[in-house]
């Protein structure tokens, strides 16, 4: 029996460490990696029922977020990302977040808590984080215009190193377009 009960609190030790990989505070935990891949089509059901989907925010700068309440490095970041999102509104930037395998109850008692301002998906099964390719929890991706995901942050982002990613995207958007018009242009 007691043999048992280690086994069981192995497993559960494993598994909250594979789900969760980021317990340090210290910011140089986190990894940012500059990434060029497509972003996958992600859709699922809001926590308030409704049906979400990255398709629907084309053409918008991106920041999708997978979170858990269960996470301690999420509930770091968390202040961070409902700034930042009230800071980046009204600059083309939208947000989405990722519920990862949690009850909708205690997800909606979190969105309430920290006041959240843009949905989430709820990801019960872990599916749509997985096929982002995360490596633990909490992971950001900042998407540009085109869909492209440009940057993957793997721990808890802050205010200031998420301005700076969204900044560079922004910046980047309208060099890209005018060197696209300019080589089209020229014989």
């Amino acid at each position: 029996m007691v043999a048992v009960s280690r086994i069981v609190a192995l497993a559960a030790a494993a598994a909250l460490l594979v789900a969760c990989t980021r317990v340090s505070t210290d910011p140089g935990a986190t990894i940012v990696r500059e990434v060029h891949d497509p972003l996958p089509a992600l859709q699922g059901e809001g926590l308030r029922g409704e049906s979400l989907s990255t398709d629907d925010l084309a053409g918008d700068v991106l920041v999708l977020n997978a979170w858990a309440t269960w996470c301690q490095p999420c509930e770091q970041e968390q202040p961070d990302l409902v700034t930042v999102a009230n800071s980046y509104a009204d600059r083309g930037v939208v947000f989405l977040g990722i519920d990862h395998q949690d009850g909708v109850a205690a997800a909606r008692e979190w969105v309430r808590r920290f006041d959240v301002p843009y949905p989430s998906i709820s990801d019960r099964s872990g599916r749509i984080a997985a096929d982002l390719g995360y490596v633990g929890l909490p992971d950001t991706y900042v998407v540009d215009a085109t869909g492209t995901i440009r940057y993957a942050i793997n721990g808890a982002t802050t205010t200031a190193q998420l301005s700076e990613l969204l900044d560079r995207v922004l910046q980047s958007a309208p060099a890209t377009a005018s060197a696209s018009a300019s080589a089209s242009a020229s014989p």
